[in-house]
């Protein structure tokens, strides 16, 4: 049986609703939940981007049993490896061993504020996997000092570290990616649901190891309403990683997605009130061996109803998967 968790989607919602949200998640019975760490929207029309640490240190003293995750952070270029590797384990022990940790390369989107540039995709990967490595060492305990090709520490240490480090999930896109997640992470995270990623993860040494999945979804008792809300918010995703990693702005996947069509964005997103659909639009990370997926509902406005309608209605037929 796939788990099924909720998306704190902090590009479409201001902080005090986020907790409110995965608190009401939490009682309907979402497996887990993850949060977006975002410093700009994808769009305008979404309009929030909240700092998603305080976001979590709230939900964590907000709920008691629903796992958080961050899906994903970038420790390369806004956060310093040392300083992320200080927000897990706070976060572990403020969630009484609740947080895993995702991490990713990052998008030029959220990572071009700190005015350090966006290097090739290759760099991006050997950047993270050294970060990734100065984690795992400040996890361990005692002083870390490393001088590597591209991050200095001197004398960092954990001064409060929990007895059991937060799980670290990587995000997988191709080979290398997979590559690196399996001989570095706990967890595989992926948005496509495509089992050679699986395949290429668990033959790099991630076998047994969970494997997490995202969907955008958009509820409404009013389909037509659903589609024209998740092409206002949602026209973007359809650009695919490659792209949308290296648009600096929201004007830019404003342009590059101005000619996406509702019938495009219906084709891709489940919009409107049928349980079937939603099924269908998950059973495929079900086959290709995700062993969780969690859903974005699309709209800031419209969680409360969604909420509602999942409880009742779409996690008990998801459960089936």
């Amino acid at each position: 049986m796939i788990k099924v968790g909720y998306t704190m989607m902090t590009e479409q919602a201001g902080p005090r609703q986020l907790v409110e949200d995965v608190v009401r998640a939490e009682g309907v019975g979402f497996d887990f939940s993850v949060a977006s760490d975002h410093y700009f929207p994808w769009l305008d029309e979404q309009g929030h981007a909240p700092y998603v640490w305080s976001v979590l240190g709230a939900a964590a003293q907000a709920t008691s049993t629903i796992p958080l995750m961050t899906y994903v952070t970038c420790p390369t270029f806004r956060y310093h490896p040392v300083v992320v590797a200080q927000k897990a384990a706070t976060m572990q022990l403020l969630s009484e061993g609740r947080f895993r940790l995702g991490l990713g390369s990052g998008e030029n989107l959220n990572e071009h504020v700190v005015g350090r540039g966006w290097p090739a995709v290759s760099v991006r990967q050997e950047m993270l996997t050294e970060a990734v490595q100065i984690i795992r060492r400040l996890f361990d305990g005692g002083y870390v000092t490393h001088h590597g090709e591209h991050f200095q520490v001197e004398a960092a240490k954990l001064w409060d570290r929990p007895d059991t480090p937060p799980p670290i999930g990587l995000a997988v896109s191709g080979r290398d990616s997979c590559e690196l997640a399996g001989r570095l992470a706990d967890v595989m995270i992926a948005v496509e649901p495509k089992s050679k990623l699986v395949s290429m993860f668990e033959a790099e040494g991630g076998r047994g190891k969970p494997k997490v999945g995202q969907i955008p979804v958009c509820y409404d008792t009013d389909r037509e309403r659903a589609v024209s809300r998740a092409l206002e918010q949602f026209r973007w995703f359809g650009g695919g990683w490659k792209v949308n990693s290296e648009i600096p702005g929201t004007a830019g996947f404003d342009a590059a997605s101005q000619f996406v069509r509702p019938e495009d964005v219906a084709a891709s997103i489940p919009c409107g009130y049928s349980v079937d659909d939603f099924v269908e639009a998950v059973r495929p990370y079900a086959e290709a061996g995700f062993t969780e997926v969690a859903l974005v509902q699309v709209g800031g406005d419209a969680q409360q109803p969604f909420l509602d309608w999942a409880e009742k209605a779409l996690l008990p037929a998801l459960r089936e998967l």
